[in-house]
């Protein structure tokens, strides 16, 4: 059998608000080790923000100027890539190479809304490998 998204992905998620400062979801990234937030308000994904989100933002010079009030609505990444613990590896890692992108948001139907449950990200698929439970 085909391995899964849900075969690899690390389970759970740490997220903050449209309205956390940058300055909040910098210093979390770096104390918690990890390299993205999920962007939640009312149980509700909007978002993800990344470190290479956060270092675009400073390199701009409207964004410099005003640093101190930015918060995550204003550099997070509104399009979230999402994909379902049932997903094939396969389907996974290709939708990852072809968006240029680094991590997916693992979700949930739950009623009508979709419930973040965890991350795929490429170290999570190249962990797999190094395995060699392909």
């Amino acid at each position: 059998m085909a391995r899964q998204v849900a075969d690899v992905m690390h389970r759970g998620i740490i997220s903050c608000t449209s309205t956390t400062p940058i300055q909040e979801i910098a210093r979390t990234l770096t104390e918690q080790d990890i390299s993205a937030l999920v962007v939640i308000d009312d149980n509700v994904l909007m978002g993800i923000i990344s470190r290479t989100d956060l270092i675009t933002a400073r390199l701009y010079e409207h964004y410099w100027k005003h640093w101190r009030g930015l918060t995550a609505s204003h550099i997070m990444t509104k399009d979230v890539v999402t994909v379902h613990p049932e997903e094939s590896l396969e389907a996974a890692g290709r939708i990852l190479m072809e968006r240029h992108i680094h991590r997916l948001v693992v979700v949930e139907q739950v009623a009508e809304r979709l419930v973040p449950i965890g991350i795929l990200s490429i170290t999570d698929l190249v962990r797999d490998l190094a395995q060699g439970d392909f």
